[in-house]
């Protein structure tokens, strides 16, 4: 059959505009929010969120194409091709239009993103194309074996259901299995982790395999035995590759791509923010611990935006489309200790409440005259750490920093109290109970 023949009576071809337009309108708001601006790998990550829904349609569209083979008795003639070479002419387009339609969601995320570095991805490529050449193909195989009335809807639900659903579910290895995380990859300090990208691929190349092998075999029951041995083994290789990811699949960015400085303190970005914005990010920063320093306050070697900051660096938690006014936001949050992991996993932290205090009292000692809480930016201090954030500013220096000492040693540990903010008073109070360190 000829390719423009193909192409004109395909179901893929048929299906294309709309699985475009529902890509555009329907998703477009999902997936232009929440994206890491300039950062290629979150643009592709994000633009996951159409992948259930392009499965759907090539499983539809599949089970389609299968079921006109079925209809017009294809491989009752005596073929002298295979039933694989019959087939698989009319099911490229299918699975091609899958592509499309995330290649569109991948467009739209890189321009809400502001980027075209890093994208594409070759690991979430390889995931999408993957499950949508598996949606194809056993959606070609329901196609045979059901009527059109039944077969497509069947596949389009099914899929649906199987490739979105597992993303709410608390066993993560499922998930993975189908991408289900993707869409939550990644922060600037985060990649992708290559054991979901292999799960994933292990699970879809044995569907796949299963459902040529129902093709070429056309259903025979040997055939079927030998589809659901190589699915089972498929599933179980992919969940021993995903056994210890958690709900994302991510793992932390090799600090080696930072681009640090030789300043006091040094900072440490990450490329993404470009040269101009990485200039004002190194001066406001030192800046602002040029400042802190100035009123007592200890400040670290270096300030850094690697996940894991080492010996002697600060956590900076600029957003990569930094602006002037979230530096010192980053900063105040870096020069307090990360919540423990004991805390985090339900340990005693009465100590969490002087988090609030601490970040107004820095945000104070970092602003213009040392003595005024700004407005707190990120939600790190409501108005009761405001208010004991002045009181604390009415006491001798050295009470200050004494106070600010005994909080950051004990924000660091589980069960150790919030330090008092003056004679008869405590840090805690409404508002400030749970809070917790920066994070």
């Amino acid at each position: 059959m000829l390719l423009r023949t193909v192409l004109r009576v395909s179901a893929g071809t048929r299906v294309l505009p709309f699985l475009l337009g529902f890509v555009l309108v329907a998703l477009g708001d999902d997936l232009t929010a929440w994206i890491t601006p300039a950062y290629g790998l979150a643009a592709a990550g994000h633009a996951s969120l159409a992948l259930p829904f392009a499965g759907a349609a090539c499983a539809a569209a599949g089970a389609w194409e299968g079921g006109r083979l079925h209809r017009g008795r294809v491989f009752d003639r005596s073929p002298v091709r295979s039933p694989l070479t019959i087939t698989a002419p009319l099911l490229l387009p299918v699975a091609v239009m899958g592509g499309l339609g995330m290649v569109t969601a991948l467009g739209t995320t890189a321009a809400a993103g502001g980027t075209v570095t890093g994208v594409p991805q070759p690991g979430v490529l390889a995931v999408w194309a993957g499950l949508l050449l598996a949606d194809t193909l056993i959606g070609s195989v329901v196609g045979r074996v059901l009527a059109p009335v039944v077969a497509v809807p069947l596949a389009l639900v099914s899929s649906f259901v199987l490739n979105a659903y597992p993303a709410s579910f608390d066993t993560y290895w499922l998930r993975h299995l189908v991408g289900g995380g993707l869409a939550d990859c990644c922060a600037v300090d985060q990649v992708l982790d290559g054991r979901a990208v292999a799960s994933s691929l292990v699970f879809s190349a044995a569907v796949c395999s299963a459902a040529v092998l129902l093709i070429r075999q056309r259903g025979a029951p040997i055939a079927l035995a030998a589809a659901l041995a190589v699915t089972a083994a498929g599933i179980g290789l992919a969940a021993h590759l995903a056994r210890d990811l958690g709900p994302e699949p991510v793992r932390t960015r090799s600090a080696a791509a930072l681009v640090c400085d030789h300043g006091r303190p040094r900072v440490c970005l990450w490329p993404e923010l470009g040269a101009a914005r990485s200039t004002m990010v190194r001066a406001e920063t030192r800046r602002l611990a040029g400042t802190l320093a100035g009123h007592g306050v200890p400040v670290p070697e270096a300030f850094t935006m690697a996940g894991r900051p080492g010996p002697g660096e600060a956590k900076l938690g600029v957003p990569t489309d930094a602006r002037v006014q979230d530096v010192a936001p980053a900063v105040v949050g870096g020069l307090l200790p990360r919540v423990p992991d004991c805390a985090l996993h339900g340990g005693p932290y009465p100590a969490g409440a002087a988090a609030g205090t601490a970040a107004a009292w820095l945000a104070a000692r970092a602003g213009p005259d040392g003595s005024t809480v700004p407005p707190s930016s990120g939600g790190r201090f409501d108005d009761a750490d405001t208010a004991r954030a002045a009181q604390l500013l009415r006491l001798p220096r050295e009470a200050q920093l004494d106070w600010y000492r005994r909080a950051v040693e004990a924000l660091g540990r589980c069960g150790a109290p919030p330090p008092a903010v003056g004679p008869g008073t405590t840090t805690a109070g409404p508002g400030s109970a749970g809070a917790g360190g920066a994070p």
